[in-house]
């Protein structure tokens, strides 16, 4: 049997930059992968094939509706070749993976096929798709086995009509009518997909906001430019029926006031969360316990109730980001390597890749109102942006939130083009505790969509932006 210092189950985000740092300082390691292909949901049917059929689609809605005042003039209107469309996604998807096999032989890790169980706390049984099982020893064990799509107990989810994120990556046509269950970011980004082709798009959701974790503003402003582009919501309804029946598909909902509304498309996307994936790994037989929602649990250090076992990722407590993963991947690495590094989970910023993106880190003003913090609000619209205007993205706006009394940055919440890339900026500024005076007096070049922060700031610190 082959000694590890360390054995991680999982090759997604969370466990393959695990691994990778694990190598960086030293230790001898392995990890274990029972799917085809490294990199998790992430990378196979998650952030990055979203990401390639979000750009895709972008193009597409494009050509149709801004290329014309862009002096743009085709022939004739663009067409959809959704098999096309499906087959570059693929290739994204294969290249990315293609790079993780790249690293792991790079960093001289050895990647083990097949479903890792705990047989006891430091050895681990690998089921191979023959039904043989290999044994590794570990002196230490990183869970990284990351979550699967949640559903609702009464749904039969077929994979054909009623669906999930991985078969909604895959469709062979683009819906007439696609019923999204679910308000939240995948929920948005794939129905954003299929809007931007042609559907109708249909969102319901039990809270009375979409995207309700983030900043209310944020919800506010992207429903509003989500409209105008072949979506409807149905907020505060509570669903209770799906049926599928041929190629129809029909979802009931009762809303606040107990009014029954009932919907009918030829899709349902069910886009109510993930739940952490532990199946089959015997956690038991390590001593491993889980909280009631299947979480593992782990101490500060991450490490769970027996010693040499951590978890990280989507399988433990937080957000399920597949960047919060990767950062507890070296976190944990580091700890086994006898380093003492830190997390702020504060300052890991959540983004949506619909059009216009919406991204934000540390506190909502919501939060800071509950929580009796005294602050102070800045905001500045894109359509004052000459750089936005240049582009025709005027949509949306970027909120600052400081402290009434030191000025220093507790929030930033923006919707507009590629937040995205500029929430990091944020990010960088709040973890040097920096004021919203201080973003206000940094250069930033013009014109970028950047200095809407800048505006942002300096209306927070004293309704000083210069541009409104």
């Amino acid at each position: 049997m082959n000694q590890y210092d360390v054995v991680v189950i999982g090759s997604g985000p969370g466990g393959y930059v695990a691994a990778i740092r694990c190598a960086q300082l030293g230790l001898k390691t392995a990890i274990i992968e029972k799917y085809a292909a490294l990199g998790g949901t992430c990378l196979n049917v998650g952030c990055i094939p979203s990401k390639a059929l979000l750009d895709s689609s972008e193009h597409f809605f494009n050509a149709l509706h801004t290329f014309k005042e862009h002096g743009i003039d085709m022939k004739s209107d663009p067409k959809v070749n959704i098999g096309q469309m499906i087959k570059r996604k693929q290739d994204v998807v294969d290249q990315t993976v293609a790079g993780i096999n790249f690293l792991m032989k790079k960093n001289k890790i050895d990647v083990l096929r097949g479903h890792g169980s705990f047989e006891n706390k430091n050895t681990i049984n690998i089921t191979k798709e023959d039904g043989s099982v290999e044994q590794v020893g570990g002196k230490n064990v990183i869970i990284a086995t990351g979550s699967k799509p949640a559903s609702l107990p009464f749904i039969n989810i077929d994979k054909k009509r009623v669906i999930t994120s991985t078969e909604a990556l895959k469709l062979d046509e683009v819906p007439k009518h696609l019923i999204v269950i679910g308000g939240g970011v995948i929920g948005l980004e794939l129905g954003s997909v299929y809007g931007r082709l042609g559907a109708k798009v249909s969102v319901v959701e039990f809270m009375d906001s979409i995207i309700p974790t983030m900043d209310r503003t944020m919800g506010k402003d992207l429903q509003r430019v989500l409209k105008k582009n072949n979506f409807e919501f149905y907020l505060s309804h509570k669903v209770k029926e799906v049926t599928a029946k041929g190629k129809t598909v029909t979802v009931k909902a009762d809303n606040a006031k107990g009014e029954e509304v009932s919907l009918e498309g030829d899709y349902v996307l069910v886009a109510v969360g993930r739940k952490p994936y532990t199946d089959k790994l015997a956690l038991e037989k390590a001593g491993v316990e889980v909280d009631e929602r299947g979480r593992v649990k782990v101490d500060d250090h991450l490490q769970t109730q027996v010693p040499g076992i951590y978890a990280i990722g989507d399988v433990v407590r937080g957000a399920m980001l597949a960047h919060k993963a990767e950062e507890e991947g070296v976190f944990v690495a580091e700890v086994i390597a006898g380093q003492k590094p830190h997390i702020n989970y504060n300052l890991i910023p959540g983004v949506v890749y619909t059009w216009p993106e919406v991204a934000s880190v540390g506190q909502t003003e919501e939060q800071l109102k509950e929580a009796g913090v005294p602050y102070k609000v800045g905001s500045f619209p894109f359509k004052a942006s000459g750089r936005a205007r240049a582009s025709m993205d005027l949509d949306g706006q970027i909120k600052v939130l400081a402290h009434k009394e030191t000025d220093e940055i507790l929030g930033v919440h923006m919707i507009g083009p590629r937040a995205a890339d500029m929430i990091a900026e944020a990010v960088v500024a709040m973890e040097f505790r920096a004021s919203a005076e201080d973003i206000g007096r940094i250069s930033h070049a013009h014109p970028t969509f950047t200095e809407s922060f800048k505006e942002a700031a300096l209306d927070a610190t004293a309704k000083r932006a210069l541009h409104i």
